[in-house]
């Protein structure tokens, strides 16, 4: 895949039962295909791991579920659950400036993974060897600060579809959610995986101007309501690193 480094866009959420999906997904299919990079892999769908950073106080974590408009997370992004697959590794920082979601990533060197599994401050010298990227500088500024660690692994799989006719309106439907307490971006074998929202799709609409009225009308004839939900959280508060205060 040939990824954006740099974006921002509107993003909407919702969950879905498993019983609604495959007809919503062929209804969906009058007005959108495949994303070409599954169109042809196995089940149309591609892995997705994600490695998170907090603080101690997990600022990030009540940020989120405290509704702050303008907030931020970092995390480190690879598209492989086999450590010796050589699948490109990216650190990125993604956040929300009041309704607007925008993302920054940056490829890290493969090195990364041997830094993470031995801890310590092994992490932050790889990171220097990315040289005088922007956003490695504003991580490592943050991570010194704050002391940051990574706190949660999340793992999914999500299939992309792309409007036939406004490519910048997407829609993703994320399922076979996993968490792992872990600071490695690779697990462990004793290392215990809890699933997420067990028979549920996150379905997440990324648009720049505005939603089709084909597609309101699709989320209507469903009844779906539009909710505020964070795969980071609800890994946090599933392997009981965090408690939801609401």
């Amino acid at each position: 895949m040939g990824p954006e480094l740099h974006f921002s866009r509107f993003e909407f959420k919702y969950i879905m039962p498993r019983s609604q999906r495959v007809s919503f997904e062929g209804e969906l299919q009058y007005f959108m295909g495949l994303d070409p990079h599954v169109s042809a892999a196995r089940h149309q769908k591609y892995f997705v791991r994600s490695l998170y950073f907090d603080d101690d106080a997990l600022t990030f974590y009540y940020e989120k579920t405290d509704g702050v408009m303008i907030r931020r997370k970092y995390r480190i992004r690879t598209y492989t659950d086999t450590r010796e697959e050589d699948s490109a590794i990216f650190l990125e920082m993604k956040g929300r400036y009041n309704s607007l979601v925008y993302k920054h990533r940056t490829p890290l060197p493969r090195s990364i993974i041997k830094s993470l599994d031995e801890g310590g401050s092994g992490f932050v010298t790889e990171c220097l060897k990315s040289g005088k990227d922007p956003l490695v500088s504003g991580f490592l500024f943050d991570a010194i600060k704050m002391r940051l660690k990574p706190r949660v692994l999340i793992d999914y799989a999500r299939r992309p579809y792309v409007s036939k006719y406004a490519p910048d309106f997407r829609v993703t439907f994320d399922d076979s959610l996993e968490s792992t307490v872990t600071e490695r971006l690779f697990e462990r074998q004793t290392d215990r995986k809890r699933l997420l929202l067990s028979g549920y799709s996150i379905v997440e609409v990324k648009f720049k101007r505005h939603i089709p009225s084909w597609f309101h009308r699709l989320i209507q004839s469903y009844e779906l309501k539009r909710l505020s939900v964070s795969k980071y959280c609800k890994g946090m508060e599933r392997t009981g690193l965090a408690d939801n205060l609401e």
